[in-house]
């Protein structure tokens, strides 16, 4: 898979704060194709010294539901763990492994968040920005804003509010399970990232993609 150079790596926490604000007003929301096919699932992993970041991406076809391909990447840990900054520890990971996919996806789908990120540039954000395809945040955690708990259905979703603004989806995936925090990453829109979220959560409380995508890594980190 082609990918432009977005921009050089920031090697400290202050000039990557503010790349994140240069590049914040660049991300665009807007509805994405909620028929997409070819699914990219992104997860990350640490070596056990923690010196290398294990990155896994998995191409998913919803309509077969099977895997298109899979990938596996390495590359140097350069970056500090610093909350709210963790695209710059694992994205060069991330993007590595993408550059191996022949499929190109319709769809990212990132266990990371997107929107909802105290300076609206997670990781999917930043993917986002990087592919210029639609990219999804679908974390298993919060990390800012404020939501009451939807109902207990699958399909259930409650805004997800930061300083007056919507972030994301608190989004049901499994009827009784706990929630999902969906946020829109770049050239997606909050109806069409719970769309897509759910149209790839087909059995487990994860979406397909980045439930593959987690035990791809795990493996290739259990085999260093």
């Amino acid at each position: 898979m082609k990918i432009n150079r977005c921009h050089e790596w920031p090697t400290t926490a202050a000039a990557a704060i503010e790349l994140q604000k240069r590049l914040a007003p660049r991300v665009r929301l807007a509805p994405a194709p909620t028929n997409a096919r070819l699914f990219a699932g992104a997860d990350v992993a640490f070596s056990p010294n923690g010196e290398q970041v294990v990155a896994g991406v998995v191409i998913w076809d919803a309509e077969a539901r099977v895997i298109v391909e899979q990938r596996v990447a390495r590359v140097p840990c350069l970056f500090p763990y610093i909350p709210g900054l963790l695209s710059f520890r694992e994205l060069p990971g991330v993007l590595a492994a993408l550059r191996k996919i022949v499929h190109a996806p319709d769809v990212v789908l990132c266990d990371a968040q997107g929107l909802a990120h105290p300076r609206r540039l997670g990781l999917a954000c930043h993917l986002g920005l990087w592919l210029e395809i639609p990219t999804i945040g679908c974390a298993k955690s919060r990390l800012c804003g404020d939501y009451e708990a939807p109902s207990s259905a699958k399909g259930a979703g409650a805004p997800l509010m930061h300083k007056g603004e919507q972030v994301g989806v608190v989004l049901r995936t499994r009827d009784n399970v706990k929630p999902l925090f969906v946020s829109p990453g770049h050239l997606c829109d909050h109806d069409s990232g719970t769309a897509l979220t759910l149209r790839a959560a087909i059995k487990y409380r994860l979406p397909e993609p980045t439930r593959l995508a987690h035990l791809l890594v795990a493996r290739a980190r259990g085999l260093e």
